[in-house]
């Protein structure tokens, strides 16, 4: 049975709920309480030292990083629709990962940390992180339906939680039309769960 180690409101563990619901998968869901700094203590330190959620567990293969965790089941659940095996698809996907983990972490998900959780952190910069990467990802998909293939892929599932929850760290979505469509066609897939906020 694949365990999950999450917090309900983690965009990141979300991502993973989404992709596990997409593929039809069974999993035990292991919440994780922030409040009381379970991801600090040694029993999770163990699974994943970082300390940072989410954290899968299949098998006795433990995988942690949201990313990560999202390559490891398309590779081993999703076949080629989800994990191609061409070079360039390849690589289309791995650049819309790593801007999830980097322009899409510190821009939307940043302002949200900030406005909805009280995070330290400079807003300013978070709002102008988030206008640059969204405005780049609005022209993106008025040109396509989806980020990186002519098929949804990992690099949507990725990308998507924090960019639908941008509402909630004070950026208005109404100048974004071409993401509220994609928004709407994630949330048509067969298998999407919501979460809180979304």
């Amino acid at each position: 049975m694949i365990e999950l180690y999450e917090f309900p409101l983690s965009g990141n563990c979300h991502k993973v709920r989404l992709m596990l619901s997409l593929l039809s998968l069974d999993y035990r869901s292991v919440p994780v309480s922030g409040a009381e700094r379970e991801h600090q203590q040694a029993r999770f330190l163990a699974l994943n030292p970082f300390g940072q959620v989410p954290v899968l567990v299949d098998s006795g293969l433990v995988v942690r990083d949201s990313q990560a965790i999202l390559v490891y089941l398309a590779r081993r659940y999703g076949g080629p629709t989800w994990w191609p095996d061409d070079a360039r698809e390849l690589a289309a996907v791995a650049s819309w990962l790593f801007t999830a983990a980097n322009e899409i972490a510190r821009g939307p998900n940043a302002a949200r940390l900030h406005r909805k959780f009280g995070k330290p952190l400079d807003y300013e910069t978070a709002l102008a992180v988030a206008a640059e990467v969204m405005g780049i990802i609005e022209v993106q998909l008025q040109e396509r339906s989806w980020l990186a293939l002519d098929r949804v892929s990992i690099a949507d599932i990725a990308c998507y939680p924090y960019l639908a929850l941008a509402a909630e760290g004070g950026i208005d979505l109404a100048p974004y039309p071409a993401m509220r469509n994609w928004f709407g066609r994630i949330q048509n897939l067969p298998g999407y769960v919501a979460m809180p906020g979304l």
